[in-house]
């Protein structure tokens, strides 16, 4: 399984950003596929999931703000964030959990400044 991550940069607070994540490989709707998170001095946090049997998960501090999506087809996950605020700052990561081993894009930069 390979990940690659595209999308995050810099946006003023209350801003949009998308991130994108495609796989490829040996990839089941079943998997478990969504992002993390790792801002300085934090510990990494899972900011939301996505399956074809149990859908999306959240994390508290994102939602109603962050929405996932998932093309099965096309083996990819969206997020679009809305409404940034400057503790979403961070390197958000694309994962995809296939049994006990989790896969992982390369980080992506997302700064949202006050």
């Amino acid at each position: 399984v390979q990940l690659q991550a595209s999308g995050g940069g810099s946006v003023q607070a209350g801003g949009s950003l998308r991130l994108s994540c495609a796989a490829s490989g040996r990839i089941s709707s079943r998997y478990p596929m969504g992002w993390y998170r790792l801002a300085p001095g934090k510990q990494r946090e899972l900011v939301a999931t996505m399956t074809s049997s149990s859908g999306s998960g959240y994390a508290d501090s994102v939602k109603g703000r962050f929405i996932i999506s998932r093309d099965y087809a096309k083996n990819t996950v969206l997020l679009e964030m809305d409404n940034l605020k400057p503790e979403d700052t961070a390197v958000y990561y694309c994962y995809m959990m296939v049994g006990a081993i989790n896969y992982w894009g390369q980080g992506t930069q997302v700064t949202v400044s006050s």
